[in-house]
């Protein structure tokens, strides 16, 4: 890959004809972390970020033809001990073949401005403890918080 300046990025939300190339990019973030990705589950979160009365949002970065290349998926959340609201990113992921071009810059500095846009306090997210190349641009970018994450399924266990 050549060297590609951030300028070269365009950050914007996803219109109706980008459901093919968002839907590759989604695919490829599920295949990383391993989650299988349906066609289903795929229209159901495009269905979300389509849809301006749902809390997620997307923003689909483009490089210099158009043609986008990575994406975040975010929404707003209620943070009750500090009364105020927090964007949190849900999915960030920049195909592997940009990778360290400045793509996620580029987003991560759109979300930062959205957040501000709307009086929100941070940008919140969460990764895998062995996403060592993507914690790396996150430490230059943020700071690491040490609240630890539980997941609790809604069924009562057995027994």
């Amino acid at each position: 890959m050549s060297e590609t300046t951030e300028t070269a990025w365009q950050v914007s939300a996803p219109e109706p004809g980008d459901y093919a190339v968002w839907r590759e990019l989604y695919r490829g973030y599920c295949e990383f972390y391993r989650v299988a990705c349906p066609d289903e589950k795929a229209e159901l979160v495009w269905s979300w970020i389509t849809d301006a009365a749902h809390e997620v949002s997307a923003l689909l970065v483009r490089d210099e033809d158009g043609r986008p290349v990575g994406l975040a998926h975010y929404r707003p959340f209620s943070r009750p001990l500090h009364g105020t609201v927090g964007c949190f990113l849900d999915d960030l992921f920049v195909m592997p073949e940009v990778r360290g071009g400045g793509a996620v810059d580029v987003l991560l500095g759109r979300l930062r401005e959205i957040a501000a846009e709307r009086g929100w306090n941070t940008v919140r997210w969460i990764t895998s403890e062995d996403n060592y190349r993507a914690r790396g641009k996150y430490d230059q970018v943020a700071t690491q918080v040490r609240f630890i994450t539980y997941d609790m399924a809604p069924e009562a266990p057995a027994g």
